[in-house]
Formats: C-alpha cells, sequence, structure tokens
C-alpha cells in the first residue's frame, strides 16, 4: 500500500541494533556475531534519546540492564540459552510490580518503595532472559487512552511530537516505534495496548482473559489484560510465550490449559471474515475508514469471504463505564483525602462517575455483559475473525484526553473499536495498515477466546498481504 510510506518511520535514525527482531537477535547471540550486553549498550543509549525527547521513561535501568545482559552472554556462549527472547531488550510499564524497582502507576499519591517481588508476568520474561531497559510511562492507574500524569508529564508521539501516542501503554508503544527495546509489556482495560499501537504504528496484542496471568488484581477487574507490544506477530508471539501460562497467585484465571500459540499457516481464501466499521459511541474518521477499506478489500481478493456486522448487545458504552469507573471510584476510596490535590483531575472525574454507580446497577452491568460475551462467542463461532478499525481518530493534541472541537467528553467516546472487546475477553491485535496526513492507521483483528496464536497468524498473513509480499 502506497500510503504507508507517506512519512518516515520513527525507527529510521535508530541504530543498526536497535532495528533488529528476536529472530536476528538471536540468531547472531547463537552464531556469537553479537552479545547481548552490545545490543543492551545500544538498547539504552536509544531510550536515553527517546526520553529526552518523547519522554516514554520514567526509569532507564542502566546497572540491572547490563548485568542481566552479561549473564545471557554468559548463558549464549555455553549453549544454554534459557529462551527465544534470552539477551533481547525489553521494558516494562510503570503499573506491572517489578523486583526491586519503584512501581508508581504514573502517580504521586503512591508509595515510592521498591516492589519486592515480579508481578508474574515480568517473572515469566525474567525467567525467559529478557533484558529489561526501563520502565514506561502511564496515565494515572492507567485510567485514560492518552498518556500524561501530573507525576511524569506529557508523552509524546514520534510520528509527530504535537500529537499524543494513545494510552494507557503509550511509552511503551513509543518505545517500540523508535527502537528502544523490542519487547514491551503494556496492559489494557480498554484499548491501552491496542489505542497506542495503532497511534504510533506498531503491533500490539490484548491475549485472551486469563492467558497471562495478573498479580495484584487490577481495580478495573476482568476488563484488564496484559500483553505484548512489539514491532511485529512474530515477536509478540515470542514474549507472550514467556508471560503466558497457569499462575496460582491469579485467582481469576480460567482453570487448564489454553490452546497452543504455534505458528500455523494461514490462507485467507475461503475465511469468513465480519467487519465491524460501526462504533458504538462518536464518528469514523473518513480517512481510516478509506484506509481500513482498502485493506479489506486485498484480504477480500485473497480469497475471503467478507460480510459486514454490528456488534449484538445495547449501550456498550454505559455498560463499560459501569465496569471501568467504578473501579476507578475503588482506586480513589483506597487514597488518602488529603492526596487527592496532587491527581490528574479528569482521573477524580472518572471516580466521582464511578461513585454515582449503585450496587444494583453494577450488577445489572455484569449481567448485561454476560450476555453480550455470550453473543460474542457464538458471532466468533460463526466467523473466523472480526476485523475493524483499531481506533475511530487519528492522533490528537498530546496532553488532551479528547480530540479539540470534537464535542466529545471522555475517552471512551473515541475509544468504541477497542473497550467492546475488553468487556468480552477475545484475543485482539492491531496491525498497521496505512497512513492519514503523515499518522498511522490500525487495523484490528479479533478472534475466539483462546485463539492467541490463530490472531497472530491472521496478523502476520495480513502484514504480508498489506506489505506487497
Amino acid at each position: 500500500m502506497n500510503s504507508r510510506r507517506q512519512s518516515i518511520s520513527p525507527i529510521s535514525d535508530a541504530p543498526d541494533l536497535c532495528r533488529m527482531d528476536v529472530a536476528a537477535l538471536t540468531a547472531a547471540f547463537r552464531a556469537g556475531t553479537l552479545s547481548p550486553v552490545e545490543v543492551a549498550h545500544a538498547a539504552l543509549a536509544r531510550a536515553e534519546d527517546v526520553q529526552r525527547r518523547f519522554n516514554a521513561f520514567t526509569r532507564i535501568d542502566h546497572a540491572g540492564a547490563l548485568e542481566a545482559a552479561g549473564a545471557a552472554e554468559a548463558r549464549w556462549r555455553a549453549g544454554a540459552a534459557l529462551s527465544a527472547i534470552d539477551g533481547v531488550p525489553a521494558t516494562l510499564k510503570d503499573i506491572v510490580h517489578v523486583e526491586g524497582w519503584s512501581v508508581r502507576y504514573g502517580s504521586r499519591a503512591t508509595d515510592a518503595a521498591p516492589m519486592t517481588r515480579d508481578a508474574p508476568s515480568v517473572a515469566g520474561m525474567r525467567a525467559a532472559g529478557a533484558v529489561f531497559i526501563g520502565q514506561t510511562t502511564t496515565p494515572e492507574f492507567g485510567w485514560k487512552a492518552v498518556t500524561d500524569s501530573p507525576a511524569f508529564g506529557i508523552t509524546r508521539n514520534p510520528w509527530n511530537p504535537e500529537r499524543t501516542p494513545g494510552g494507557s501503554s503509550g511509552g511503551a508503544a513509543v518505545a517500540s516505534a523508535t527502537g528502544a527495546g523490542v519487547l514491551h509489556l503494556g496492559t489494557d482495560g480498554g484499548g491501552s495496548i491496542r489505542v497506542p499501537a495503532a497511534f504510533t504504528g506498531t503491533f500490539g496484542l490484548k491475549p485472551t482473559f486469563g492467558r497471562v496471568p495478573a498479580d495484584p488484581p487490577s481495580v478495573f477487574g476482568t476488563v484488564a489484560h496484559i500483553g505484548p507490544m512489539t514491532r511485529s506477530p512474530a515477536d509478540a508471539r515470542a514474549m507472550l510465550s514467556a508471560m503466558a501460562g497457569r499462575n496460582l497467585r491469579d485467582w481469576s484465571q480460567p482453570w487448564g490449559e489454553m490452546p497452543s500459540l504455534d505458528p500455523r499457516p494461514f490462507d485467507w481464501k475461503g475465511r469468513k471474515i465480519a467487519l465491524w466499521m460501526t462504533p458504538p459511541t462518536g464518528s469514523l474518521d473518513s480517512a481510516i475508514e478509506r484506509v481500513v477499506l482498502d485493506s479489506i478489500r486485498q484480504i477480500e481478493a485473497a480469497g475471503a469471504i467478507v460480510e459486514p456486522v454490528r456488534l449484538p448487545g445495547d449501550d456498550l458504552h454505559e455498560m463499560f463505564h459501569a465496569h471501568w469507573m467504578t473501579g476507578a471510584a475503588s482506586r480513589l476510596a483506597q487514597i488518602p483525602a488529603d492526596m487527592h490535590g496532587d491527581l490528574d483531575p479528569g482521573f477524580l472525574e472518572a471516580a466521582a462517575e464511578g461513585s454515582r454507580f449503585s450496587l444494583v446497577d453494577y450488577i445489572l452491568a455484569q449481567q448485561a455483559r454476560a450476555r453480550f460475551g455470550a453473543a460474542m462467542d457464538r458471532l466468533l463461532a460463526d466467523y473466523d475473525l472480526l476485523l475493524s478499525p483499531t481506533t475511530a481518530c487519528l492522533p490528537f493534541a498530546a496532553g488532551r484526553e479528547v480530540p479539540e472541537g470534537s464535542g466529545l467528553s471522555r475517552w471512551t467516546e473515541w475509544a468504541g473499536f477497542s473497550y467492546p472487546i475488553n468487556l468480552s475477553q477475545q484475543p485482539a491485535c492491531t496491525l498497521s495498515c496505512g497512513m492519514a496526513e503523515g499518522l498511522p492507521i490500525g487495523l484490528q483483528i479479533v478472534g475466539p477466546r483462546g485463539g492467541d496464536g490463530f490472531v497472530l497468524d491472521a496478523a502476520e498473513a495480513a502484514g504480508r498481504l498489506m506489505g506487497g509480499e
């Protein structure tokens, strides 16, 4: 697609070592032509540069990263690598616990004491040998789909620093887009992986709920997912394999094993595809509509059978607010009143909205969610995949919650292609499918619950198709 090449990629000025993917790095480590320590030095220097320009990090850990890289180098030399990501630079969002790091959730109203143990997802990556180079920015408590906070300021989009990279995993998306690390851990409670990945032209996957264990539990409950953010589906697959699995610290995980993540051949021919182009709130930008429909036509030309659909369920926006804003209210209740003045005013407004839901309202919303989730399972039994735009709008001014002049009041009103899939818990990824106004546009691919590997297979196939291979 010609529109994919209208602007210079933010990784174009990165050193060669910072542009390599997992497969290239581990092949070089295995051959002894490259050392994890060399790569770590390059990633750390790139992170410092990216931080100066775009404010994507809350911490850059030179000492810890170089120590981990040295250990990885020794393992590769001994022929005893831990996994496919051993020695590969990674970042962690300032919302997951990391032993020895202060995790502030993007807030000045949290304890600065270092964490005493890793979250399960972090522990899985550490056990696989990933090299943690730093911690990435988030809005306060990850409450919105853009990235700015009173504690750490505004994170900016490397395609255009005047624009937002989205959120809440905005720092991770910027690090990914610019080559400040290869693997980036994000969280997604309403689009917080997919929105910033789409806004920065990178790849992000919200896995099936429970594939990646979480501890401590999120205040936003079972709409909150943990997943990989990378520059390719293949790298996301390698990262997810390290993060995933049963962990007895997470009671909310489904019992038993999920289907394999191993790659399988994928062909669009004969695939039955549901096309979702109308968000439950807001309107779809015409430029995004054109680019996404162009991608859909390519998928149809490859043999897929595409049928327009509307999502089942009534008032998904109110249903999501009943889950999300009550989570904000519960988080605020844990903060002493004399610290409320330090908080993001928007977060306080969200918490106030959440406090207006009664217990009966919340239970009714849970029941409505159960009906919606079952209907989505049935939809994805009738279709192989659901495709849609990832966002309804292009990246807008940094530091704002909604596009200026849009008439919208909350981020959920322009993120209507993402939060419904948190309610229903299917795996969903975003893949860059084109450009408009020099800014990236994302195509969302949703699969049946448990079908994370299938979604990744489809994303790789779509990437080859749209890349002209």
